[in-house]
């Protein structure tokens, strides 16, 4: 048997870019059909575009693997979860999509993605969302999620002249809070990593968080739901706080863990709960 020479082989072989593109654009193309597993959730958008929602999934096939999973599906999730007062769509959707972006659920991102959409997140809060969790999650996350939304937004006609630029219009920052966090992260950690925590301070705190496009309440939310939905417990407290400090009350907060444990196991949402307890009580006192 002959062997090809490599240069030929990898004319023929498929990049993880074709694999992704295949992979993802089926998923695009599997549009609403008859009984869709996620019908129930079009009462929940709040607009009148008529752009059908992608699933791969119908109730017929969630019942023919799971009788049960398709119960809690109907009435637990769409039927209880997204019906609860607490969070609005909206926030519910900025918490599903952090939640699966941190955790590389790709197939349930095109769904989730267009509902975000429709429930009143802009492309323009989409595509920062993505690239804010870059940094939270992950390039590679933040990858996996543009090789879906970039269909999403192809087929809604949402142009690059929609979304966030580059270099974005930064907000005011907080020059005495940004100097005691920096002072107290460089005197604890900046001999163990000084590239670690200058790049924080520059990149972060000084550039990303102070980009216009997520309100300081959504970005915090967004944070705060992928710390949780990847089980980063360690970084909750200061992040929590920071939430609502921009403005994320303390029921929002709440409702966050019971809304997580559905998308990212109760485990989780139980490993955090002593941390989010700990955070109002020590906010209550002051």
């Amino acid at each position: 048997m002959s062997v090809q020479p490599d240069s030929v082989q990898r004319i023929n072989t498929p990049t993880r870019r074709d694999v992704l593109k295949a992979a993802m654009g089926g998923m695009i193309a599997t549009l609403w059909g008859g009984s869709p597993a996620y019908a129930e959730e079009e009462r929940m958008t709040t607009t009148t575009k008529s752009y059908a929602l992608p699933s791969v999934l119908t109730y017929d096939d969630v019942r023919a693997v799971s009788p049960a999973l398709e119960h809690y599906t109907k009435v637990a999730l769409l039927d209880g979860l997204w019906q609860r007062p607490e969070l609005s769509p909206r926030d519910r959707s900025i918490v599903t999509v952090a939640a699966l972006i941190a955790r590389i659920q790709t197939i349930e991102m095109p769904y989730h993605f267009a509902l975000a959409i429709n429930n009143d997140v802009k492309p323009s809060e989409l595509s920062e969302i993505i690239t804010h969790l870059a940094f939270y999650s992950g390039w590679a996350n933040a990858m996996s999620a543009v090789a879906v939304a970039k269909d999403i937004f192809h087929q809604r006609g949402i142009g690059i002249d929609q979304l966030p630029p580059a270099k974005d219009k930064l907000l005011t920052l907080n020059e005495e809070a940004e100097r005691q966090r920096a002072t107290q992260v460089s005197a604890n950690f900046g001999a163990t990593s000084p590239g670690l925590v200058q790049n924080t301070t520059d990149l972060l705190f000084r550039d990303l968080w102070l980009r216009s496009a997520l309100a300081p309440r959504d970005r915090s939310l967004v944070t705060v739901s992928a710390l949780i939905a990847s089980g980063q417990v360690a970084q909750i407290t200061y992040h929590l706080g920071r939430a609502m400090d921009n403005g994320l009350t303390q029921g929002q907060a709440s409702e966050v863990l019971t809304h997580i444990a559905f998308y990212a196991g109760w485990p989780n949402a139980f490993s955090a709960l002593p941390v989010v307890k700990d955070v109002f009580e020590k906010r209550q006192k002051h």
